[in-house]
């Protein structure tokens, strides 16, 4: 939560004229060229500086500087008669497009190339690329998007928080808040439209912003933040219950680089460990050498404790060329998670293979899980052949509401359950989680989905198997201990989250949990459900 004076981010660069060139095509050619170094260069020296997960983002954004795909296509608008500046603006513009179309993760990536894009025609002109504001007194920052070399920079003594009209939970922006610790609510309507000076109360728990707060609703948020810092000096022992119950906080990690902040922030083991990153710019699957190499450093930063990662969860979002054949109809409902791994099972085979081999190399206890993961032949494919090749712990993720409703027997082949509440609670509602315009669809807090939480957590009871949340709910004190209450034995979540839902849960025992987890599923909205929570709490 933060209370403060909005400060809106400058406008971009003005659009680059249609007008034909003057100079000629091999000239403008190179002074373009030289620009992309330019850019490409600069990105990389912020990526160096950063560090951690900010430094892949830019790494990642440094290669769009560079990619022969995009100079070859403003190289041919260049020869085609179009000015430097009006052949990147083109070329970007149209590669974005594209990616919009085809949605999700790829989506996200439309902000970053717009930015590079910008850089580049910056340093065509010669003139600063656009950037953070300058302030002498702290401010909420407010931007149709923040581009990731700028969030980076942010200066948390500064920025006090981030609203931003685009962008969703897997865009740039909300990953560098969530590892930078600053609240941020993206994709909020009219964002645009809020003044400079304007005092505002923005409330990333739940997502909400509060213009021209009155004196009460400042009090109350006042009050809020100074129990906040006060959880701050909890100190950093293991998650627990009040009636002592145990209750292990895990971190989601993207890759071995976040694994010093986890550790840092109090994480008791790893949760979601996501190996996309190894994959996502590869034309092939790594090998199993170099797959090793990288999992054997994430599982030597937590020795002695547990370290679950997600075999690779590819398709839809994230279409890799040596998975898929080209593109689907609907590729959230097609090839992707564990489906295209079954298609490809030299890759899964090899990732097992890497994983046991890492185990072996170090004293953390791994836990590998397959990622979407329908029913009880599907769950015995992959338990098998993990155990085939070496892996001792093996579980699936619940991400589709048909395991939900067979978990009574799919939790008797695995070891563990795992739930992934954004792409739950996206199936359940038939809502894209990257898509604006049913953004208010996809809450974890709807009944319909914590009713298949409870059908997952219930059958993991009955059967002593442990289940799990490693999904963005876990992040929600509140809602964590909803998911406690409704049979969740671990949580998982950004590392930035751990401090408040360690204090969340030392307010309840386990009986309490049970009781509000009981409350909310009688409500029929999301809204309905958050209100009876707080009414609980409240009373």
């Amino acid at each position: 939560m933060a209370v403060g004076p909005v400060l809106r981010m400058p406008v971009a660069l003005a659009e680059p004229q249609r007008a034909r060139r003057t100079t000629d095509a091999p000239a403008e050619q190179r002074l373009v060229s030289t620009a992309f170094a330019t850019v490409s260069a600069d990105l990389l020296e912020r990526a160096e500086a950063a560090g951690g997960e900010a430094q892949e983002v830019l790494e990642a954004q440094s290669m769009m500087a560079m990619d022969p795909t995009l100079v070859d296509d403003v190289n041919a608008r260049i020869d085609a008669g179009s000015t430097g500046e009006r052949a990147v603006f083109d070329a970007f513009a149209e590669f974005a497009a594209s990616l919009i179309e085809l949605g999700g993760y790829l989506a996200e990536r439309a902000a970053d190339l717009h930015d590079v894009a910008q850089r580049v025609i910056a340093v065509l002109r010669g003139v600063p690329a656009p950037g953070l504001p300058e302030s002498l007194t702290p401010y909420i920052l407010v931007a149709r998007d923040l581009a990731p070399a700028d969030t980076v920079l942010l200066d948390p003594l500064k920025v006090l928080a981030l609203v931003t009209r685009d962008g969703g939970p897997t865009s740039h922006t909300a990953i560098l808040a969530r590892s930078l610790l600053l609240p941020a609510v993206v994709g909020v309507e009219g964002a645009e439209d809020l003044l400079d000076g304007a005092m505002i109360i923005v409330d990333a728990a739940t997502g909400r912003i509060t213009v021209a707060p009155g004196p009460d609703e400042l009090a109350a948020a006042e009050d809020r933040l100074r129990a906040l810092a006060a959880e701050q000096h909890i100190e950093l022992a293991p998650g627990a219950l009040r009636d002592g119950e145990a209750l292990p906080l895990l971190a989601n990690l993207g890759s071995s680089a976040d694994c010093a902040q986890a550790v840092r922030l109090g994480a008791e083991g790893v949760g979601l460990f996501r190996t996309e990153f190894l994959f996502l710019d590869s034309l092939a699957a790594p090998t199993v050498a170099e797959q090793q190499a990288q999992y054997t450093a994430v599982l030597a930063a937590f020795p002695g404790q547990k370290v679950v990662v997600r075999c690779l969860d590819a398709g839809a979002d994230k279409p890799l060329k040596f998975l898929h054949g080209g593109p689907e109809e609907n590729p959230a409902l097609g090839l992707r998670g564990l489906r295209a791994l079954r298609a490809n099972e030299e890759v899964l085979r090899d990732q097992l293979t890497a994983l046991a081999g890492a185990e072996r190399a170090t004293s953390a206890e791994l836990w590998v899980m397959a990622p979407m993961v329908t029913d009880l032949v599907e769950t015995r494919y992959f338990v098998d052949l993990a155990r085939e090749l070496g892996i001792r712990v093996a579980g699936v993720m619940a991400e589709i509401p048909s395991l939900a409703l067979m978990a009574d027997q799919v939790v008797r082949a695995c070891d563990f359950v795992s739930i992934g509440t954004n792409d739950l609670t996206q199936y359940t509602m038939a809502a894209d989680r990257m898509l604006g315009s049913v953004a208010s669809y996809q809450d974890p807090w709807h009944p319909a989905v914590l009713r298949l939480v409870k059908l997952i957590g219930d059958a993991g009871t009955g059967a002593g198997t442990p289940v799990g949340v490693c999904g963005e709910a876990a992040s929600d004190p509140l809602l964590a201990v909803v998911l406690v209450g409704l049979g969740a034995t671990s949580l998982s979540m950004t590392a930035a989250a751990l401090a408040d839902v360690r204090a969340e849960l030392l307010r309840y025992t386990r009986l309490e949990a049970a009781q509000l987890a009981s409350r909310v599923l009688g409500a029929s909205s999301a809204a309905e459900a958050r209100t009876l929570a707080r009414d609980f709490v409240t009373n």
